[in-house]
């Protein structure tokens, strides 16, 4: 008898502790945080001039890469990015990235980060590569005035 009482209560325990919610709505959050950046665009992508603008910016570091020109290089930097890059890192994007080959643009939009804020984002590709899915791909993100907060080139892995 005191097994059959124990099985019970255990098996009715869930059901005698468990809550029952009667017109529940969703609250709508309101943005109360005033750290977020509000110059964030609703819209994913980036306009005709933006894209000019940072496609120019990039072509201008790229042909610096090339020829290993820190001073310009260092010009088109954000001031965060110049505190981070040595020449190591000048040096490794000059291995990683191909100067000599033109570049196609395959994305451009905004590029979300942790604080809740979004930057600008274009994802490169070489002209030369016909595939669906490009090999490498080259991301850079800039600051809304232009200037260059990183550049990533990555091979895709398959």
């Amino acid at each position: 008898m005191k097994k059959i009482l124990l099985v019970l209560s255990v098996l009715s325990a869930p059901f005698f502790l468990s809550q029952k919610t009667k017109n529940v709505k969703p609250e709508t959050k309101k943005n109360t945080n005033t750290n977020v950046a509000t110059d964030v665009k609703p819209s994913l992508s980036l306009t005709k001039e933006e894209i000019e603008l940072y496609n120019g910016k990039f072509l201008k570091f790229i042909a610096a890469l090339k020829v290993s020109d820190r001073k310009a290089m260092d010009e088109l930097l954000s001031e965060k990015a110049k505190k981070m890059v040595t020449d190591v890192v000048y040096q490794k994007l000059a291995t990683d990235i191909k100067t000599n080959k033109t570049f196609q643009i395959i994305k451009a939009s905004y590029k979300p980060l942790i604080d809740g804020s979004s930057l600008p984002m274009i994802q490169y590709k070489y002209s030369d590569d016909k595939a669906a899915e490009p090999k490498e791909v080259i991301t850079a993100v800039f600051e809304t005035d232009g200037k260059i907060m990183g550049i990533k080139p990555y091979k895709m892995m398959k």
